[in-house]
């Protein structure tokens, strides 16, 4: 037995309760190392009552509420205990008593605050959604002088973001001192959550150029940008600078960002490769190849990777179901995709939201029964949501019934979730009908009520750089080149029978109604997408792949003249 009275004794027995507690992994276990610490009289010891308190607060196997009952017992709480406690309320899934407890914190004032309580005071309001707390503890950063420290600053701009405060995150990002790998990913990831992507493959411009180098997670972050602008060039350099540095093997997040971003830029036979070649698969790799090609129609081959999830032993959850009623919905197979929706439910106890619903109200409109589409509405607790009648909406133009849009529209109306492109949808069938009062009438909804279309861009990828245009674009340095080149296109075009008009503004692409584009623009700008296509044709060689994403979905409709361009390049 080990004496304790002397200083020796202490720092021996002290020690002894840390190896203890070094290797506890369960809180019977902390218990009984607990009792022999009040047996002792430890508990006050400064090493002893945080390493204690550090393992019920934050530990997994830990417990939040036996870590307060040690905290309410500490005499003197020091800054690091309350980072236990701090740290352990954000990461335990109430983020609203680390806030909490950081207030105590300050009013008490016999402990100050350090660059880990900033931290994890910061991660508790991105978690809590705390606007206001989150500027107020900015303003305690400045003031306590932790501003220039990289940790404290990173989970600033985190914090930010999380908030949707893109702008102040960014001034944080760019007012730090020094920037760590972590910070530069954590800028990439801020703005792909925020669906800025084009500013995200800007940041590693930039990263590039400070001699930054990238990491599994920055290749993920930029992965999922290049997805959503369709820059299959640079993802595939990422591909490759992955595969020479070992990225593939050391992760399953790089393989799966690759399949997705693959997928949806159209290069499903590169998005395979990549899965087949992958040592392990989760959720997210099945789901990604399935979606892809559910997306792309492949709905035969999507069924069959389904089945060999399930033989895989792979657990399917509502996104596979998502992506096999998506390629149901696009090569019309209808009954297969009832058979999955039901499934779904009846098998593996998944209730389908939302998306599921958009999925089948589209599947049955592209299959020409509307009628059935109208039923499955109406029977849905969720009817008013803007989404499933839009669906319906575009259903009844692409097979011009006019009654059918008139319910969509009137639900729309009723619900206040009616914009532009939905009175463009109606008079459309209206117009195919031949119904000129039903064009008037849309024509005076959208003047009387002020209706405006949701701005409009289109992406291209040129020689690895993503290029962004908006309507009538000037402010490109080859702005001469395109319009140049665009008048050769607008030529040519018209010389095959296709009217100039139709290469004119309406950013929502209606073509066929005409009367929209005296509300949304004079008519003289170009679309978007066209100036992007003339940058294309005018700075790359004859017979590259021009790939153009815009962000604005047109649920079908076609501009004549675009198409026609198309068939013509």
């Amino acid at each position: 037995m080990i004496e304790i009275g002397g200083l020796g004794s202490k720092m021996c027995r002290a020690a002894k309760f840390l190896r203890f507690l070094q290797g506890c992994n369960s809180m019977d276990r902390l218990r009984k190392i607990h009792a022999q610490v009040l047996l002792h009289g430890y508990q006050d010891h400064p090493d002893v009552s945080d390493k204690l308190l550090s393992f019920c607060a934050t530990s997994a196997a830990g417990n939040l509420s036996f870590a307060r009952l040690l905290f309410s017992r500490l005499p003197h709480p020091a800054t690091n205990h309350w980072n236990a406690l701090i740290r352990g309320a954000a990461r335990g899934g109430v983020p609203l008593h680390a806030i909490s407890d950081y207030n105590v914190m300050m009013r008490r004032a016999s402990s100050r605050p350090d660059a880990f309580t900033f931290a994890f005071l910061l991660k508790a309001c991105a978690l809590a959604k705390a606007k206001s707390k989150c500027r107020e503890s900015h303003a305690s950063i400045v003031r306590s002088g932790f501003s220039s420290h990289v940790i404290v600053g990173t989970n600033l701009v985190r914090a930010y973001a999380d908030n949707g405060f893109i702008s102040e995150a960014r001034m944080v990002f760019d007012e730090m001192p020094e920037k760590d790998l972590v910070s530069w990913n954590s800028m990439i990831s801020c703005y792909c959550h925020a669906g800025v992507h084009d500013d995200a493959l800007k940041v590693y411009d930039e990263m590039r150029l400070a001699g930054v180098g990238l990491d599994e997670f920055t290749a993920v972050g930029l992965l999922s940008s290049c997805a959503h602008l369709g820059a299959l060039n640079f993802g595939v350099w990422i591909h490759k600078f992955a595969e020479e540095n070992g990225f593939l093997r050391r992760s399953l997040f790089v393989g799966n960002a690759l399949i997705d971003m693959y997928a949806k830029c159209g290069s499903l036979d590169k998005a395979h490769r990549v899965f087949d070649g992958m040592r392990r698969r989760d959720n997210f790799t099945w789901n990604s190849m399935i979606t892809g090609l559910g997306i792309h129609g492949h709905a035969d081959e999507a069924i069959s990777l389904f089945e060999r999830m399930l033989m895989a032993g792979v657990q399917p959850n509502s996104i596979s179901f998502l992506g096999l009623l998506m390629g149901c919905s696009h090569h019309g197979l209808v009954e297969d995709g009832l058979k999955y929706f039901q499934l779904m439910s009846s098998a593996y106890n998944i209730k389908p939201d939302l998306k599921h619903y958009g999925c089948m109200v589209d599947m049955f409109g592209r299959a020409g029964k509307l009628d059935k589409a109208l039923e499955f509405i109406n029977d849905l607790s969720c009817k008013d949501d803007p989404v499933l009648w839009r669906t319906l909406l575009n259903a009844s133009r692409i097979h011009g019934n006019l009654e059918m849009g008139e319910i969509a529209i009137q639900n729309l109306v009723k619900l206040s979730a009616h914009n532009a492109g939905d009175c463009a949808l109606l008079s459309d069938i209206y117009e195919h009908a031949g119904d000129g009062e039903g064009v008037s009438r849309m024509r005076k909804m959208v003047k009387d009520q002020g209706i405006k279309t949701t701005p409009g861009w289109s992406w291209i990828e040129i020689h690895g750089k993503v290029r962004k245009f908006v309507v009538g674009d000037t402010s490109h340095a080859e702005s001469k080149e395109i319009y140049k080149k665009l008048k050769e296109m607008i030529s040519k075009a018209d010389s095959l029978g296709y009217a100039k008009e139709t290469s004119k503004i309406s950013e929502k692409d209606h073509s066929t109604v005409k009367w929209l584009e005296k509300y949304v623009d004079d008519g003289a700008d170009y679309h978007s997408e066209m100036l992007a296509i003339a940058l294309g044709l005018a700075t790359t060689p004859e017979g590259t792949s021009l790939r153009i994403v815009k962000n604005l979905r047109e649920y079908g409709l076609k501009n004549s003249g675009f198409t026609g361009l198309c068939e013509m390049l």
